[in-house]
This record gives C-alpha cells, sequence and structure tokens, in this order.
C-alpha cells in the first residue's frame, strides 16, 4: 500500500498535462463543498477552507512538500471535474507507462480497502519516468524544506533530504495499515538513483533504512552513459509503410548500472513485437533495450519511434512486395 506515496502519480499526471498545454500552474481551483466534506481537517493538508480559490502552482507545492490531502482532491476536481474522473486518468497514464502491478483508488493514497496498491517496482518505475520526463517540474516542486501557506509553516518530512549528498524528493507515506514508507532520489556527478522504502515501524526506522539504501547505492555499484535522450539505438521492420524501418532512439538518457567491480561491457538487444504495423507517430514507445550486465538481471528502458511512419501507398505496397521477394 503506497499510503501517500500515490501523490507521485498525481503530480506527475499533472506535469503530463502542463506539458501538453492543457493544464496551467496558473490557473486557480475553489475548495468545493463535496471537497470540504471529504477531506477538511483529514490527515496531512494545506488547511482549506470552503470555497478557497487556490493556484494550480500552490497546489502542487502543497501536494509534493507537506503531502496535502485536501490540495490533491482540489486539483483533480479542478482538473477532471470530479476525484472518480480524475482516477481514472491516474490509472490509464499507469497503464501508458507500464506500471502493470499497481491500480490508484484515489488522488493522495487515503486508507480504501486495498484499492489503491503498487509495487517497489512500479513506484521507481514512476519515478524515473516523472523525472526524465519533467526534470525542470521535478526540481521546481520537489525537494524544498516545506511550504508556508496562509501563515501555517509545515515542514517537509523527506528523511534523505539534507542527509544524503544529492537528495532531492520524493515522497513519503504513512497510514495505520500501509506503516512508513519512502519513493526517494538523489544525483551525484551526473548519476541519479531511485530507491524505494515501504513497511517500515516508525519514522525513525524509515530514515535510517533509506539513508543507508541510498548511500549504499552509490556505494556499490557503477553506472556508464550507454545514449542520450533521442540517440539512435537501432531500427525497427515496419508493415504496410512508406518506410520499411522506422529509426529507434532513447526516450530518456539510457545508462548501463553494475555492481562494482564487474565487467562494465553490457549486452544490449532491441526487443519488441513486430514488424510493426503503419502508420506510425513520432514519439511512439515501440520497443525496449535490453540491457544485460555481469551479476544482474537483465533490465529494459523503453525506445520510441525517431520519426513518424505513413501508410504505403499502392505504388509503396507494390515495391515493398518486391523488395520482400527479393531481400
Amino acid at each position: 500500500m503506497p499510503a501517500s506515496i500515490t501523490k507521485v502519480m498525481t503530480m506527475f499526471l499533472a506535469f503530463e498535462l502542463i506539458e501538453e498545454g492543457k493544464l496551467s500552474p496558473g490557473q486557480s481551483f475553489a475548495m468545493s463543498e463535496q471537497a470540504y466534506r471529504d477531506w477538511y481537517g483529514k490527515g496531512s493538508r494545506m488547511f482549506l477552507e470552503l470555497g478557497e480559490v487556490v493556484t494550480v502552482e500552490t497546489l502542487l507545492l502543497g501536494i509534493a512538500n507537506v503531502s496535502a490531502n485536501d490540495g490533491a482532491a482540489v486539483l483533480a476536481e479542478g482538473v477532471a471535474g470530479s476525484v472518480d474522473d480524475w482516477v481514472v486518468l491516474m490509472n490509464a497514464k499507469a497503464r501508458e507507462i507500464g506500471m502493470n502491478d499497481s491500480h490508484f483508488g484515489t488522488p493522495n493514497g487515503w486508507m480504501d480497502e486495498g484499492r489503491t496498491f503498487s509495487t517497489a517496482h512500479d513506484l521507481a518505475l514512476l519515478a524515473r519516468e516523472m523525472i526524465a520526463r519533467h526534470p525542470r517540474l521535478y526540481r521546481f516542486y520537489f525537494g524544498r524544506e516545506g511550504l508556508d501557506y496562509r501563515g501555517v509553516a509545515q515542514a517537509n518530512h523527506d528523511p534523505i533530504r539534507g542527509r544524503v549528498a544529492g537528495a532531492d524528493g520524493i515522497k513519503t507515506g504513512f497510514t495505520n495499515q500501509a506503516g512508513y514508507g519512502f519513493l526517494g532520489s538523489a544525483e551525484r556527478d551526473g548519476r541519479r538513483l531511485v530507491m524505494v522504502a515501504a513497511a517500515a515501524a516508525s519514522s525513525r526506522e524509515r530514515r535510517d533504512v533509506s539513508i543507508a539504501m541510498m548511500e549504499w547505492g552509490f556505494d556499490a555499484f557503477d553506472s556508464r552513459g550507454l545514449y542520450q535522450r533521442g540517440a539512435y539505438v537501432g531500427e525497427a521492420q515496419v508493415q504496410e509503410g512508406a518506410e520499411q524501418t522506422v529509426p529507434l532512439v532513447a526516450a530518456a538518457p539510457i545508462n548501463a548500472t553494475f555492481a562494482r567491480g564487474a565487467s562494465s561491457q553490457p549486452k544490449l538487444t532491441i526487443r519488441y513485437e513486430g514488424p510493426l504495423r503503419a502508420p506510425l507517430e513520432a514519439g511512439e514507445h515501440v520497443a525496449e533495450l535490453e540491457i544485460e550486465m555481469e551479476g544482474a538481471p537483465p533490465s529494459r528502458v523503453p525506445l520510441v519511434t525517431g520519426q513518424a511512419v505513413a501508410s504505403a501507398t499502392g505504388w509503396q505496397r507494390l515495391r515493398n512486395g518486391l523488395w520482400g521477394v527479393i531481400g
């Protein structure tokens, strides 16, 4: 149970909408009667009053840094029309990025009889996608000392910020059912790690385990850059397209991580279900790069189409068929 770590999906979805031009940090939403009844005085909050109008930027700062349950509900209603409709968007986005073992029932992670659940793998994937896709927004909204809003100063309970060099987020969570959890990240010398801790018995145990895990990650592993974002990685075969192949490029910077002292020569394999069928848009996630390193299980990272491929005309289909016979 991710508890308030659920709010990272709410933040990620908001970041996606901002980048798509469908949401602006300068927009404002009001605390509705429904949100007030459901969330006033409930758990971590920004102390929003009935009818209070708040900008999206302030709501996001409250959600990211003081875990505002009320802020998450106001944002959800304001953007999607209702909390339920926002949750539909959350689950669609989770499926889109490959969070196959997760489901969200609320925008803030409040206890909901088990409808909200996730895995360490999925939460790490969510963190990676959010930071890789939206580094500017991530740096602006996450990792602050806290929030001072309407005269109420609250501290950020991030257990590694200020204690681990390079730590800059992400989100804690706690309910009686879930225990104390943390989705964290830190960056040193251009190398970023993400960690997940769950079901700790106390906030102190969460802090100690999180610090130890992050330091171990930097000490025990090395990393080697393979491809920059947008770099050409390979090609995929295309069926019924104006082109017979499409370039595959890195959706985000790709690194190989390996145990310190192990061989640093990775085995790279492009995997996709093909041939792909035209038409294809640029930037579609159609393949994965499998990275195998000595002493570690294989990992996979997404590859996207480097250009659009239109459907073949009649002449192009004939040409492709002849090439297929000759080839």
